[in-house]
């Protein structure tokens, strides 16, 4: 299997768009309204948003490739960059998303290790993320992760309000042994 994790550029931000849209998209389209859809992906994923965040120094993205095709990504956030604080310990998954077409390949596993490998690089202690509480194969799989559920937070799909569960993986930094593909 031929994978490879790149860090995401600026000079890369409308490949970032367009598959941050298509995923979000097709992962959320159906149990939200199209207005609500619109809303947020024209807030979330416009280009200019997108470069402020790949610019700020606490934040990470990477593309994985599968057989040379852009197939998912990955965005980290440390310290300020935090959607919410989770403290100086933590880092972070704000996003991990595979487009449908190249899910059930271990890709997932794949943006999970490079999580780890980058909380590690910065002695952080746990990894955090925010789910959607309806996203059942997205909770099932971190479950199997090794994440745990420590709370709940909302969230706003255009005008309609959402909860999301925090799930943590406690991260010990000098072990290697946190990979997830031995």
């Amino acid at each position: 299997m031929s994978v490879k994790i790149i860090k995401c550029t600026l000079n890369e931000v409308l490949q970032l768009q367009d598959i941050s849209i298509e995923t979000f998209h097709d992962t959320f389209k159906d149990q939200n309204s199209p207005e609500n859809m619109k809303d947020y992906l024209e807030r979330a994923f416009n280009a200019a948003q997108l470069e402020k965040e790949l610019a700020n120094s606490s934040s990470q993205i990477y593309f994985i490739y599968f057989h040379d095709e852009l197939a998912g990504y990955l965005k980290v956030n440390m310290n300020d960059a935090q959607s919410e604080s989770m403290g100086e310990e933590a880092m972070e998954i704000e996003r991990i998303y595979v487009k449908k077409a190249y899910q059930k390949h271990g890709l997932g596993k794949h943006l999970l290790n490079k999580a780890i490998e980058i909380a590690t690089e910065q002695n952080k202690h746990k990894i955090c993320l925010g789910v959607w509480e309806k996203n059942e194969n997205a909770i099932a799989f971190y479950k199997r992760m090794g994440f745990v559920q420590q709370g709940s937070h909302s969230f706003y799909m255009g005008d309609e309000q959402q909860t999301d569960f925090i799930m943590v993986k406690t991260h010990h930094p000098y072990k290697s042994s946190d990979s997830l593909m031995e």
